[in-house]
């Protein structure tokens, strides 16, 4: 079996993806796309499975010796529905859960603290709440986001490398999503969720895909599994590299593994990975 990988100057391949159940995404080929792209680390949202399955997908796909930080929701009304996870076969320190007590047995939010020749980069796994326009799922959304703003300052405050990835349910500006006029009015592109992004980046954090691609209609990363959307790329950008400025600065590429074809999609939404030269 590959031994644990060992800290050695060289780019750091984060992915992140939600998966929309790893259990699925492994029947549609998921495996083949993780031991294709074999990332240093691997962010997952929506894995709605047990530390065993997880485990055992990394296995039998990369090898083992993988460091896994895996939350899966415990709440009665969200049970099944969430989960997410940081693996890689780096040396690893902490991981944490808790984000805030309201939400701690939501299974959206996971830290894990990944050793790198350059020091310490806490890499966290989101998966925001979909939402929708007034209604008390659209509270709980932005209670969420506002518990996300005080870790984010939190996180930036303690001065090491953070990169917090996910699925974020919001799109950020019109090149963000493909028909951005008849969303207006829908949860994952209101003013007030939108303006969650204006926050954090004034405060120094930073869009990696799209600093490294200003000015593009996306790269999309979600596209619905309905109609045609795939084909006629249609589709959202919500699956984010949100970095410190410092980390976000040693991006040297961000690419949307997109499938080459509907058919070849494990999951409605595709992994969006990025190279840090740490």
């Amino acid at each position: 079996m590959p031994a644990a990988k060992t800290p050695q100057k060289k780019p750091l391949t984060v992915a992140t993806v939600n998966v929309n159940g790893i259990r699925a995404a492994v029947r549609r080929g998921m495996a083949a796309w993780l031991a294709e792209r074999d990332p240093d680390v691997l962010c997952l949202q929506e894995v709605r499975a047990p530390d065993e399955v997880l485990g055992s997908l990394l296995d039998e796909a990369l090898g083992r010796g993988w460091h896994v930080a895996h939350c899966e929701p415990t709440d009665a009304g969200t049970k099944g529905r969430a989960g997410v996870a940081v693996a890689t076969r780096l040396p690893v320190g902490e991981q944490r859960a808790t984000l805030h007590p309201r939400f701690d047995g939501a299974g959206r939010w996971v830290e894990l603290d990944v050793r790198t020749p350059s020091g310490t980069v806490t890499v966290v796994s989101v998966y925001v709440h979909t939402g929708e326009a007034d209604t008390p799922k659209q509270d709980d959304k932005h209670a969420f986001l506002d518990a996300v703003t005080a870790r984010l300052e939190q996180l930036r405050e303690s001065g090491n490398h953070a990169v917090v990835c996910g699925d974020y349910n919001v799109a950020h500006r019109n090149e963000d999503i493909k028909n951005w006029k008849g969303n207006l009015k829908k949860a994952g592109f209101l003013p007030a969720e939108r303006a969650y992004y204006d926050r954090w980046f004034a405060s120094g954090w930073v869009d990696v895909v799209r600093s490294l691609h200003p000015g593009v209609e996306g790269p999309y990363s979600w596209w619905s599994w309905r109609g045609q959307a795939f084909d006629r790329d249609t589709g959202w950008r919500i699956d984010l590299h949100v970095a410190t400025e410092e980390l976000a600065a040693r991006a040297t590429s961000a690419v949307v593994d997109r499938a080459p074809s509907y058919a070849e999609r494990f999951s409605d939404h595709a992994p969006v990975v990025v190279t840090y030269d740490v």
